[in-house]
């Protein structure tokens, strides 16, 4: 990432397209934009770019805003966001780019991060970006997309996917959550953690677009497995069995799992193991104590464990991890 390099910000260039949602269209702005380095300086800066010229450009609520900067902008960027829109006619029903706005992303340099917000994903999928790859988008228009794009791997289950140098987030507040994931990324969990309690946001979400999506209940009163989640956080460094959590909700074994994945998205042991990587995040990244120990604290009992399943989740090993996020830490 060059412009991180001598205090230089990332350059982060958000695509306006016609009748965008001013919400996702917000979201880079507010996440990037309150990102600061131990003296307060800027860690990104972020332009905001016409499809064809500066000028006035239409949203899908009952005002414009004003662009000050053309598709050009597109060409300076390190990471291209393009957030969500409604209007008809930018993808074709043969899934390829209106000429001008392929005109645009065309301006986009090689190596560039690709990002995109809700259906922005159509315009990364139109462009040819997302062949062959995975990718996500409002779990309401998964279906259509995969339809239109049989070349992309699509999981309507996950808030985003973070393929590297092209990623996806799903409807809505998961750009918030892919934002934040790529301060993360970049900064480490402090930094992003900062940005959230400004945002009034919290740093991570569990599980995916399940828990959002309205489908019938096969009992009228379904209970929630909050409290078997809770309890699990405060005791991760202990062992904890399927029928620990079971017992928090005076639930059996299959009737919690059920629910556990019908109210998070994921199974209570990916959702377990997830959790126990970003305490082991943390405490790599803010603390000096041992692997051995850092290994016990998140829940993993031994090192080895703990990096066959960090590696699986973020990558790298710990020990990579910790020499990259962690200041002071010996290289």
């Amino acid at each position: 990432m060059p412009r991180n390099e001598r205090h230089t910000p990332h350059r982060v260039a958000v695509l306006a397209l016609d009748g965008l949602i001013p919400f996702e269209f917000g979201i880079p702005q507010r996440i990037f934009g309150r990102a600061r380095d131990a003296t307060g300086a800027r860690l990104y800066e972020v332009v905001t770019c016409a499809v064809r010229e500066p000028g006035r450009i239409r949203t899908d609520a009952d005002f414009d805003i004003l662009v000050d900067q053309g598709p050009e902008a597109l060409g300076s960027a390190d990471t291209v966001i393009v957030p969500a829109s409604y209007e008809k006619g930018l993808i074709s029903e043969e899934g390829r780019l209106r000429p001008d706005l392929a005109a645009a992303m065309a301006r986009v340099r090689p190596g560039t991060r690709m990002v995109s917000i809700c259906t922005g994903s159509y315009v990364l999928a139109a462009a040819g970006l997302l062949d062959g790859r995975p990718a996500t988008t409002h779990w309401a228009d998964a279906d259509h997309f995969q339809r239109l794009f049989p070349h992309i791997k699509v999981d309507p289950n996950v808030l985003f996917i973070d393929d590297g140098d092209v990623l996806s987030s799903a409807g809505v507040a998961a750009g918030i959550d892919l934002c934040l994931h790529l301060v993360r990324r970049d900064h480490g969990a402090a930094v992003a953690n900062d940005v959230a309690r400004r945002t009034v946001v919290p740093p991570h979400r569990d599980g995916g677009q399940a828990q959002y999506i309205e489908r019938p209940l096969p009992e009228p009163q379904l209970a929630s497995t909050a409290r078997a989640r809770a309890w699990a956080l405060e005791h991760l460094g202990d062992p904890i069995q399927l029928r620990d959590l079971a017992d928090r909700e005076s639930l059996s074994v299959r009737t919690f799992t059920r629910r556990f994945r019908e109210e998070v998205g994921v199974s209570p042991g990916q959702w377990l193991t997830g959790q126990r990587v970003e305490r082991a995040r943390h405490l790599l990244e803010t603390s000096g104590l041992s692997i051995d120990e850092v290994a016990r604290r998140s829940g993993f009992g031994t090192a080895q464990s703990m990096r066959q399943h960090f590696h699986a989740s973020v990558g790298v090993t710990p020990t990579s991890y910790r020499r990259t996020f962690r200041a002071g830490a010996p290289a």
